[in-house]
């Protein structure tokens, strides 16, 4: 649940910032007439990204317990967590100026006269934030089936509603205020948060590929916690999409954890500390 909640409302609230900017800008020039493309533009990019997330589920669970069904997950946790770690890097870098950028993008597309011009930029917006939550939540959900008989479906689709109705509220308030809103420590938290998932889907890639046989070396098991806590159980579930827990790490799987978050979570807070003072001195 927690997972979901906290993918859907960090990508809900990127989409919906994106789309409260532009249709405040809209406002802004006179162009409410616009608003409709806009919502029309949103629509599409929901409809193909949820055919296509729900299509990709089926695909891969029709091939159920084969190495087929591994391959295809094995393939979604690590481009999952590639692209959570490269959209999180280029939030960071791109927070301050996604608004000026916005509103050129939408100058230029107003210029052209184009009827569907807008349109296609909220589509643009909303399909590349849906698409990575996609890839995110399915792999989520292929990491959460391998647990035991919880209830990981429902809870994971309580966290994902919960993640959009938090959004669909912070989006509406970025509308009303519009700059007013500084969400620099939001998306750090987020950043730090979603990549310490993105450890644990890289972990369970691991697993895959030691179980396919690829990665024939640190197969030694680290511990074994699975009379205490298993990851099946409740709490099990919650540690393991929170921390990437497992009940019985392997040496590499531990390895692959550690040296990601260490990498990439020291880079993303170092430059995020480093940026500020850059911006300062160009003020002063």
């Amino acid at each position: 649940m927690i997972p979901t909640f906290v993918i859907f409302l960090r990508e809900g609230i990127e989409a919906s910032m994106i789309v409260a900017i532009l249709l405040s800008y809209l406002n802004q020039i006179g162009e409410r007439r616009r608003f409709r493309d806009v919502f029309v533009g949103i629509a599409v990019a929901f409809g193909l990204i949820l055919a296509g997330g729900v299509s990709a589920y089926f695909l891969i669970d029709h091939y159920n317990g084969s190495n087929v069904q591994a391959y295809f997950e094995t393939t979604t946790y690590l481009i999952a967590a590639a692209v959570l770690t490269a959209m999180t890097f280029w939030m960071s870098r791109h927070a301050r100026t996604m608004s000026s950028e916005l509103r050129g993008r939408s100058d230029v597309a107003l210029s052209k006269g184009s009827r569907f011009g807008v349109g296609v930029l909220a589509f643009q917006a909303v399909g590349r934030e849906g698409l990575e939550t996609m890839v995110f939540t399915l792999a989520i959900i292929f990491a959460s089936s391998h647990q035991g008989p919880t209830p990981h479906g429902n809870l994971l689709l309580v966290g994902a509603l919960a993640g959009l109705v938090v959004a669909t509220a912070i989006s509406v308030a970025i509308y009303r205020l519009g700059a007013k809103l500084n969400f620099k420590i939001f998306f750090r938290v987020m950043g730090v948060a979603l990549m310490v998932f993105a450890a644990g889907l890289l972990a369970d890639a691991v697993e895959n590929l030691q179980q396919l046989g690829w990665l024939p070396f640190g197969r030694h098991v680290l511990w074994n916690t699975s009379g205490a806590i298993t990851e099946g159980s409740n709490l099990g579930d919650v540690l393991h999409s929170l921390l990437g827990y497992a009940d019985r790490p392997t040496v590499l799987q531990g390895l692959v954890w550690l040296a990601y978050l260490t990498v990439c979570v020291g880079l993303f807070v170092s430059v995020g500390k480093a940026r500020p003072k850059r911006h300062t001195q160009r003020v002063a």
